[in-house]
């Protein structure tokens, strides 16, 4: 038997961030990211965005990326000028072998400033047992 699917979706404006609450009260539940895309809001609009998913709340939202950063789960770069241009350094990374328990939080930076970007999220829902739960929290609490 395959694991349920919830899925999400948004749109970020620039310096945005999302919450996606998911934590309950044991962290008997939990979840992987399975796909993530982005696409932009308004084609009219040159933009170079960064779009990142986090185990916890972010602060600032910068436009760097880091993949030793522990509380990143996902991130995408899209670019693209008003005149249709397209950019070959278009790029999605999911880790989907990090499984949490905990709410997750989208992030937007428009390097150009002022775009907006739509991501959509499906997530794997994973039951976890006593022990699972508690590894997957004691990980969420110490990455905060």
């Amino acid at each position: 038997m395959s694991n349920r699917i919830l899925s999400y979706r948004g749109l970020l404006g620039d310096g945005d961030q999302d919450t996606i609450l998911l934590s309950t009260k044991k962290g008997e539940v939990g979840y992987r990211i399975v796909k993530f895309q982005l696409m932009f809001a308004d084609l009219a609009t040159s933009l170079k965005s960064v779009v990142k998913v986090f185990k916890t709340f972010q602060d600032s939202i910068p436009d760097t990326i880091s993949f030793s950063d522990d509380n990143m789960l996902a991130c995408g770069i899209m670019s693209a000028k008003a005149d249709q241009t397209a950019y070959p350094e278009d790029f999605i990374a999911v880790f989907d072998q990090e499984i949490f328990n905990q709410d997750i939080y989208v992030t937007h930076n428009d390097v150009t400033g002022g775009g907006s970007m739509n991501y959509y999220l499906d997530l794997e829902v994973i039951k976890l047992d006593q022990s699972e739960a508690m590894v997957a929290t004691l990980t969420d609490i110490r990455n905060s």
